[in-house]
């Protein structure tokens, strides 16, 4: 793991704050910590994290506050932001995606679990950055090829309307990404003048009927995802 690789860990229960540095400093990351949102900003200026990891209940300023404001500033904008959210808490979830939240971690916290998370997100920074317009993308068992709009399943050809095959690669290029139903609407719809949330519920419907219901997974009230499993 490279030792460039930063991670900011924000929560004012200091028992998780150390089980999860424990855990990510292990694995090799710079890990940095932070009580609430205000400090954690502070220490963001300084450090220029990867990836921060975000209570989303806090004194001082809570984790969705925090997110919001990162987000507004240009340093933050492509920095990876994770919540830990209780399992109840969806309305906290809807929330944080709102804000600019890129991935959720349910408490109680398990290590494995939360590695194998925090090691796939990075991951997926690093091949944001290599998948160029025009060529091939392949994840899990399909290659999605730009140039022919034509998707491979275990080498099988799967014929994809255009509109369905945008909706996949945009999805694909950054898996376990949540895009919302307007951020889908203007990447792909953006000339169009008559297009509704309904428009967008039936190409991922014609997608899962194409390609199988297991790549596309369904946010509720969000938007969708590439789902790695």
């Amino acid at each position: 793991m490279s030792a460039k690789q930063k991670i900011l860990v924000v929560d004012d229960e200091q028992d998780i704050v150390e089980l999860i540095v424990y855990h990510l400093t292990k694995e090799g990351y710079q890990v940095y910590q932070a009580q609430h949102g205000k400090e954690a900003i502070e220490v963001a200026k300084e450090v220029n994290p990867d990836l921060v990891i975000l209570d989303v209940m806090m004194p001082v300023m809570d984790g969705i506050e925090t997110c919001r404001l990162m987000r507004s500033m240009p340093e933050f904008k492509h920095t990876f932001m994770v919540f830990l959210t209780a399992r109840s808490e969806e309305y906290s979830e809807i929330a944080g995606f709102n804000v600019g939240a890129d991935d959720y971690i349910a408490k109680p916290i398990k290590p494995r679990a939360l590695m194998s998370r925090i090691n796939a997100i990075l991951r997926r920074n690093a091949a944001e950055s290599v998948i160029p317009t025009g060529e091939k993308l392949e994840i899990l068992d399909l290659v999605i090829d730009r140039d022919s709009f034509l998707v491979y399943r275990d080498n099988e050809k799967i014929v994809l309307a255009k509109k369905e095959f945008e909706l996949l690669y945009l999805l694909a290029s950054k898996p376990n990404k949540v895009f919302t139903r307007e951020q889908i609407l203007k990447a792909i719809w953006e000339d169009s003048v008559v297009v509704t949330n309904r428009t967008i519920d039936v190409h991922i419907r014609k997608l899962r009927e194409k390609i199988g219901d297991t790549y596309v997974a369904t946010v509720k009230g969000v938007g969708y995802k590439f789902e790695l499993n």
